[in-house]
C-alpha cells in the first residue's frame, strides 16, 4: 500500500499496510488472521487479502491488440446442413471465427460433424467465406486427415491460403489423454508432425498448425500450475518435434498455438493466462529466440458447467469470457449455457455469443491491453503461479517429458489427488455449486436443446485411413479427388497408450441425486420428502429451516416447512399428517435445550424412521441421540454421504 499523501486525503495520514493489518487484528478480535484472511489455491498457493503496488512489470498481450478477440463459434451439428444454418446464424450475429468440432473429439461431447470427404465438408460451411474470418479445427483422433480435408476445400474453393487465419489443431499427446492411444510411437508421430507442417506451408498456409491443448486435464480435475506446466511440456515436445525434423526453430515456435479452459475464477483465470504467455517467453529466450505473443484459444469451461438450473451457465459463461478478454486471449468460445443437457438450439447458441459482444461493445473491455499489468493482486498470483508451473514443468522434463509422464500415469497420480480434495469440498459445500448444491430450484422448468442424441465415438484402437501410411502431401491431393475417408486401420504395432483422462463436470454428484429423485417424482407423484419440525416463532428457526431446506433440495428432496410449532404435541401431530417418513429438527440452540429432547421422543413415537437435527449439538449430543435424534446436520459436514442415506432410507435408488 503507498504512503504517498493524495490531494483530497492531505489532512490525513499516509495509509500503510501496517496500520491496515493493525486495523483488521481489532476487527478479527484475536481470530487467527491467516484462517480467516488469507485463502490459498488448489495448488496450496496463499492469496492475501491486500496487495501493494506491482508498476514495475512488463504488460502482457496478445497478438491483435488493436481490435476485440475473436467471437468463436462451434460448427458440431451431425447434420452438415444443420450445421451450416447455425453457424451462418453465428456470423450474420457477430461472430468472426469457427471451431470445427468433428465427431469423436473431446471437444464434441458425442455429436460433433461427421465428414468423410470435402463435399461433406463443403456441405457443412457452405456460405461461409473461410478467408474473412478465423477457422480452428478442434484435435481428433485422424486430425491429419481433417487437417487436409480443410487445406483441400480452401484451396479447392480458390482461396489463398496466406490469406486465411486456420489454426489447424494437430494435438496428438492432448488427443492421447482423451482416447488412451497415440497411433505410433512418439518419434514416429514428431516426423508426420513435422511431414504436416511443412506440407501446409508449402502450401501457403501461415498456421498454427499444432495446438497445446489442455482442457482435457482441466476436465480430469487438474489445477492452475498443473494446467500451465503441462501446457509448457506440451508445447516443448512440439518444439522438440519440430526442430529434429528439420524445421527452423522459430518458424517451429511460430507454428504452436495454445488452447485453454477459463472458469468463473476472474483471479486466478486471469492470472493463469497471463502466466502461460509469460512462462512460453522464457522458453523462447532459452532457445534462442526473440519472445513474440503466442496465440491463445480460451474455451469457457465444461467442468462448470451444470445440467440443473443451466440459466447460472450463463453468469459463469460471462465471468469466463471477462476473464479470457482481460487476460488477453485471442479467440474465445463460450459455451452456451445448455451444452451440459444437449446440444444447443439457435437461443443458446445466440446468447453465447451476445455474452461477447456485450463485453466488448458496451463494456469495452478489449481497449485497455493487459488491464491487469500493474495491480498487485494480479502481479503476484501470475509471479507465483509462472514460478510453480516452471517447478512443476522442470519435473515433468526429469520423467523423459510429458509423452513419457502421461505413458507412466504421472500426470494422471497428480491430478488426482487435486481432484479428490476438489471432490471433498464440493460434497461439504465448500465449494458452491450455485443451483445445483447452493439454492437448488426444486420444481424448475425444463429447457430446450435440439432434438439430436449423442453417439458412440470411434474405439481408440481404431485409427482413420491416413494417419499412418500416407504422407501429408498424399493426404491433402487424396482429399482434392474428394476421396472418403471411411476405412479404418489398426493402430501400428508400438503404439503408444496411456490411461485416458476422466472428464468430470462438479456439478455430477448433486445431479445424480436429482434425477433420482426425478424418477421418484415419475413413479409416486411426489418428491422424497423430509418432515421439518420447525419449533417456535418464524425469527427462531427461519434461518436453520432454510438452510435445511436448500440442503435437502440439493438432494432432490423436499422439506416440508411451517411457520412454527408451540410444543411437542403439535410438531408430532403434524408430521403424523404429513406421511413423511423422516424429520429433522430446527431451532435456536435454546429452543433445543427447552424442547429438543421432547420433540425428538415425540416424533419417534408417531412413526418417524430417522430424526435428525439442524446444528451442532454440543453438550446436548448425548441427551438428544438417547432421546432419539439419530443424527445432526451441520455446516461443513459430508452432505453428499448425508443426501444419499436419505436416499437409502426412503428406498430411493440412485441409478
Amino acid at each position: 500500500m503507498t504512503t504517498e499523501a493524495r490531494p483530497l486525503a492531505a489532512d490525513f495520514e499516509p495509509g500503510t499496510h501496517d496500520a491496515w493489518v493493525k486495523l483488521v487484528e481489532k476487527a478479527l478480535k484475536g481470530g487467527d488472521f491467516e484462517k480467516r484472511m488469507v485463502s490459498h489455491s488448489a495448488d496450496g498457493l496463499r492469496i492475501l487479502p491486500l496487495y501493494g503496488r506491482a508498476g514495475d512489470k512488463p504488460r502482457v498481450t496478445r497478438t491483435e491488440t488493436e481490435r476485440p478477440w475473436r467471437i468463436c463459434q462451434r460448427v458440431d451439428h451431425p447434420d452438415a446442413h444443420v450445421a451450416s444454418q447455425l453457424i451462418l446464424d453465428d456470423l450474420q450475429g457477430g461472430s468472426d471465427a469457427i471451431a470445427i468440432v468433428p465427431h469423436g473429439s473431446r471437444a464434441a461431447r458425442g455429436f460433433g460433424l461427421t465428414a468423410q470427404t470435402v463435399s461433406d465438408l463443403d456441405a457443412a460451411l457452405a456460405g461461409v467465406a473461410l478467408d474473412m474470418i478465423t477457422v480452428r479445427l478442434e484435435p481428433a483422433h485422424g486430425g491429419r486427415a481433417n487437417a487436409a480435408m480443410l487445406a483441400a476445400l480452401i484451396t479447392q474453393r480458390g482461396h489463398t491460403p496466406s490469406e486465411c487465419a486456420v489454426d489447424f489443431g494437430l494435438d496428438p499427446i492432448g488427443t492421447m489423454t482423451a482416447t488412451g492411444v497415440m497411433s505410433a510411437p512418439w518419434a514416429a508421430i514428431s516426423k508426420r508432425l513435422g511431414d504436416a507442417v511443412v506440407a501446409l506451408k508449402a502450401q501457403g498456409f501461415t498456421g498454427p498448425f499444432l495446438t497445446c491443448d489442455v482442457r482435457g486435464y482441466h476436465e480430469a480435475g487438474a489445477s492452475e500450475v498443473q494446467e500451465l506446466a503441462i501446457a509448457l511440456a506440451t508445447g516443448v515436445a512440439y518444439l522438440r518435434a519440430l526442430s529434429d525434423t528439420g524445421l527452423d526453430i522459430d518458424d517451429a515456435a511460430r507454428a504452436l498455438s495454445w488452447t485453454i479452459a477459463v472458469d468463473a475464477d476472474q483471479f486466478l483465470g486471469i492470472a493463469k493466462l497471463r502466466a502461460l504467455r509469460r512462462l512460453w517467453a522464457r522458453v523462447e529466450e532459452a532457445s534462442g529466440l526473440t519472445p513474440r505473443p503466442i496465440k491463445i484459444h480460451a474455451e469457457s469451461a465444461w467442468r462448470m458447467l451444470t445440467q440443473r438450473d443451466p440459466w447460472v451457465n450463463m453468469l459463469r459463461g460471462t465471468m469466463a469470457t471477462f476473464t479470457a478478454g482481460i487476460a488477453g486471449a485471442d479467440t474465445i468460445t463460450v459455451l452456451p449455457h445448455t451444452a451440459a443437457l444437449g446440444l444447443p438450439d439457435g437461443f443458446a447458441r445466440r446468447i453465447a455469443r451476445n455474452t461477447h459482444l456485450i463485453l466488448q461493445e458496451e463494456s469495452n473491455i478489449w481497449r485497455v491491453a493487459d488491464p491487469a499489468a500493474g495491480s498487485g493482486a494480479y502481479e503476484g498470483l501470475t509471479d507465483e503461479l509462472a514460478q510453480a508451473a516452471w517447478t512443476l514443468f522442470q519435473e515433468i522434463e526429469a520423467e523423459g517429458g510429458i509423452v513419457e509422464s502421461l505413458v507412466a500415469g504421472k500426470i494422471h497420480d497428480r491430478i488426482a489427488q487435486v481432484r479428490e480434495k476438489r471432490a471433498s469440498d464440493i460434497a461439504t459445500r465448500r465449494a458452491a455449486v450455485t443451483g445445483t448444491s447452493e439454492f437448488p430450484l426444486l420444481n424448475e422448468a425444463p429447457v430446450k436443446v435440439l432434438d439430436v442424441e449423442p453417439r458412440a465415438t470411434t474405439p481408440p484402437t481404431a485409427l482413420r485411413e491416413g494417419d499412418s501410411e500416407l504422407t501429408f502431401a498424399e493426404l491433402i491431393s487424396t482429399f482434392k479427388e474428394h476421396a472418403t475417408r471411411s476405412k479404418v486401420v489398426q493402430a501400428e504395432v508400438g503404439a503408444t497408450t496411456a490411461t485416458p483422462l476422466p472428464c468430470v463436470r462438479l456439478s455430477e454428484p448433486f445431479e445424480a441425486l436429482r434425477d433420482a429423485s426425478d424418477r421418484y417424482l415419475s413413479e409416486k407423484g411426489q418428491r422424497p420428502q423430509i418432515f421439518v419440525a420447525a419449533l417456535g416463532a418464524i425469527a427462531e428457526h427461519t434461518a436453520r429451516s432454510s438452510w435445511i431446506r436448500n440442503l435437502m433440495g440439493s438432494g432432490g428432496i423436499e422439506a416440508l416447512i411451517s411457520d412454527g410449532y408451540a410444543n411437542a404435541n403439535e410438531a408430532a401431530e403434524a408430521f403424523a399428517a404429513s406421511g413423511a417418513r423422516l424429520a429433522c429438527i430446527s431451532s435456536s440452540d435454546a429452543k433445543y435445550a427447552d424442547m429438543g429432547e421432547t420433540v425428538a421422543k415425540a416424533l419417534k413415537a408417531q412413526g418417524a424412521s430417522h430424526v435428525y437435527m439442524a446444528g451442532r449439538p454440543g453438550e446436548q449430543s448425548a441427551a438428544l441421540e438417547a432421546a432419539g435424534v439419530d443424527a445432526f446436520i451441520y455446516a461443513g459436514q459430508d452432505v453428499l454421504s448425508l443426501l444419499r442415506k436419505l436416499h437409502d432410507h426412503l428406498g430411493i435408488p440412485t441409478q
